[in-house]
């Protein structure tokens, strides 16, 4: 019987190699997979993942309250024992009066008025007012003037009543005058020539037209 020949040992080698070679391709492949595995990123946490943080409520400011503010008007009226009359004009939180006799005595006071509508006025010759706008309607108060005091009402009045004032230079002389016209018509004033005073001559309440010592002037509506 013959030996096994050189063509069994060459097959016999083939064998091996094929067997070997499907070896390491399976496992190159294992090792190619683990790897791509490891360097593989690691999974991110999303952003839309993260807890919002809960915003605070902004704090509703309650509004501050606003001050009352006293409308502008004009008053006029007379004092409780008619012996006189008293305007006042309130403009913008200031007020200017005139308290008036019609015949000697008078007095320009001027002063601010509060927020409830309370005021205290002066004037140069010592007189004051205490009084208080009631409603917008209407001015309950006293005048103080050389040691008297006189209580007033002045109710709220419309153009022409009011207060009105004119000053000019009249043959030489400094003219100052004043009037109060009522609600009803009735008018009261003093001119003051060079520091004299007499009763006033009546004005046109509609045009401020007045004649004084022949000459014409025009009053103009009084305001602080």
């Amino acid at each position: 019987m013959k030996r096994p020949g050189p063509l069994l040992t060459l097959l016999a080698g083939l064998l091996l190699g094929l067997f070997m070679l499907t070896l390491n391709a399976t496992s190159g492949t294992k090792t190619a997979s683990s790897t791509y595995r490891e360097k593989s990123p690691s999974v991110s946490t999303s952003p839309s993942s993260t807890p919002k943080s809960k915003s605070k409520p902004t704090p509703t400011l309650s509004p501050t309250p606003s001050k009352t503010t006293v409308a502008n008007a004009n008053y006029a009226g007379r004092t409780d024992d008619d012996a006189a009359s008293v305007a006042v004009s309130v403009r913008d939180g200031k007020a200017v009066a005139y308290f008036c006799d019609g015949r000697y005595k008078e007095a320009w006071l001027r002063g601010p008025v509060n927020d409830d509508g309370s005021m205290k006025l002066t004037a140069p010759n010592g007189a004051v007012l205490d009084g208080r706008i009631e409603q917008g309607k209407k001015i309950h108060g006293t005048v103080k003037d050389e040691g008297r005091k006189y209580a007033f009402t002045a109710d709220k009045a419309v153009k022409p009543s009011g207060l009105w004032r004119a000053t000019a230079k009249v043959r030489g002389a400094k003219i100052d005058g004043g009037w109060i016209v009522l609600p009803n018509g009735r008018q009261t004033g003093i001119v003051t020539r060079d520091g004299k005073a007499t009763a006033a001559p009546r004005i046109d309440p509609e045009t401020g037209a007045v004649t004084v010592d022949g000459q014409q002037l025009t009053a103009q509506p009084v305001t602080p």
